[in-house]
C-alpha cells in the first residue's frame, strides 16, 4: 500500500501540525503532551468535553473540537490509546470551572487510560462510555460492545448542551441517553494498512465482505460473499433495528459513515438503500448525516447508525456547531 510518508514514526506529529495550521481559527495544538484544544481561553462556567482515542479514525476526534462539540481531543498513535498524561493535561487546559466530561469509546486501552487520566486530573469529572455497535458482544479490543460511529452523535448532542450551560451531571445523563438510543453496524470490503505494519490488517477476497467489522479491522459476525447494496443495507438495518426497536412515527437520525476508502457516490447509494428500508418499515428519518466521520485509515466499507430522537435531541442536534469536520448554523 502506497502512502504519503516522510518517516513512519513522524506521521502523527506531522499530520497534527498540518491539521492545526489548516484550522488555526478553531483549534490549537499542544505537542508535549499531545492534544488538540479549542483556540482561545476556556469559557468560564462551561462543562469541558474531552474525547480521544487511537489515530487513524480521522476526523474523529480532533475534527470535532470546536463550538458545539468538544473542547479537546487526545490522539494516540495509530489504533493505540492515548496516555493518561494527555488527558490530564488537556483537562487542565480546557477546564472552565464547571468540571470535565470524558467521552470514551468502549475499547479496553481507551477505558483504562482515560480512567487513569481522570484520577490524576485533580478536577471534578465524569465519564460516558459509548458502545453502539450491535455486531458483536465482545471483540479483540473490548469486553462488551464496541464504541464506533455513534460516538460522533454523543459528542455533538452533549456538546450542544454544554454550550447552552448544562451542568456536569446533566451532560453525563444526556450522553448516556444518546448512547442508549444509538445503534450501529459496519461492513468492510477491503482491509486497511497500519503504516508501521506495512501490510493489510487482514486478507479478504475480491468478492467477499466482512459483516460487522470493527473500526480497527477487528473481525465481525462473519465473512460472506459480496451481495447487492440493498441486501447489505437490509442485513445491517435488520440487526440495528432489531436491537434498537425504534418506535414507528418517531423521528430518527440516519447516519451513513464511510471508513475512508469508499467514494461518496457509494455512501449516498447506501443512504438511499437505508432510507428506503426505513420507509418500508414505517420509520421516519428526520435528520441525516453522510460522509467519512469515523474512518479506519483507507478501509473500503461503511457503517450505518440509527439514533432514536425526541424533541430535545432534535433541538440540540440542530443548534449551531463549528468544527473542522462538522458545521452548520450561525
Amino acid at each position: 500500500m502506497k502512502k504519503f510518508v516522510n518517516a513512519v514514526d513522524n506521521i502523527l506529529a506531522e499530520s497534527l501540525r498540518g491539521f492545526a495550521a489548516a484550522h488555526a481559527d478553531i483549534v490549537e495544538l499542544s505537542e508535549k503532551p499531545v492534544f488538540v484544544r479549542r483556540a482561545g481561553a476556556p469559557r468560564r462556567g462551561k462543562v469541558a468535553l474531552i474525547s480521544g482515542g487511537g489515530s487513524g479514525h480521522e476526523p474523529l476526534h480532533a475534527g470535532f473540537v470546536g463550538r458545539g462539540m468538544l473542547d479537546a481531543a487526545c490522539p494516540g498513535q495509530v489504533f493505540t490509546a492515548p496516555t493518561p498524561d494527555q488527558m490530564a493535561a488537556a483537562a487542565a487546559a480546557v477546564d472552565g470551572g464547571a468540571g470535565v466530561l470524558f467521552i470514551v469509546k468502549n475499547y479496553s486501552g481507551d477505558i483504562m487510560n482515560f480512567e487513569m487520566g481522570a484520577e490524576i486530573t485533580g478536577r471534578e469529572n465524569a465519564s460516558i462510555v459509548t458502545n453502539d455497535d450491535v455486531a458483536v458482544e465482545n471483540s479483540t479490543y473490548t469486553t462488551g460492545r464496541r464504541g464506533v460511529a455513534g460516538t460522533v452523535l454523543v459528542e455533538r448532542i452533549v456538546g450542544a448542551a454544554a454550550e447552552e450551560g448544562a451542568d456536569l451531571a446533566a451532560c453525563r445523563k444526556l450522553g448516556e441517553k444518546v448512547n442508549g438510543a444509538t445503534r450501529s453496524m459496519g461492513v468492510a470490503l477491503t482491509s486497511c494498512t497500519v503504516p508501521a505494519a506495512g501490510r493489510p490488517t487482514f486478507d479478504i477476497g475480491d468478492r467477499e465482505m466482512e459483516l460487522g467489522v470493527g473500526i480497527h479491522g477487528e473481525p465481525g459476525r462473519k465473512r460472506v460473499p459480496l451481495p447487492a447494496a440493498d441486501d447489505i443495507a437490509e442485513t445491517m438495518l435488520n440487526a440495528i433495528g432489531g436491537d434498537l426497536q425504534p418506535k414507528q412515527g418517531a423521528p430518527l437520525l440516519l447516519f451513513v459513515n464511510g471508513f475512508g476508502g469508499t467514494p461518496l457516490m457509494e455512501l449516498y447509494l447506501m443512504y438511499d438503500a437505508a432510507r428506503r428500508w426505513c420507509a418500508g418499515n414505517h420509520l421516519t428519518v428526520a435528520r441525516s448525516l453522510v460522509g467519512n466521520y469515523t474512518t479506519s485509515l483507507e478501509m473500503a466499507g461503511c457503517s450505518i447508525t440509527l439514533l432514536q430522537l425526541d424533541d430535545d435531541l432534535l433541538r440540540l442536534w440542530d443548534s449551531p456547531v463549528h468544527t473542522a469536520a462538522l458545521r452548520w448554523g450561525a
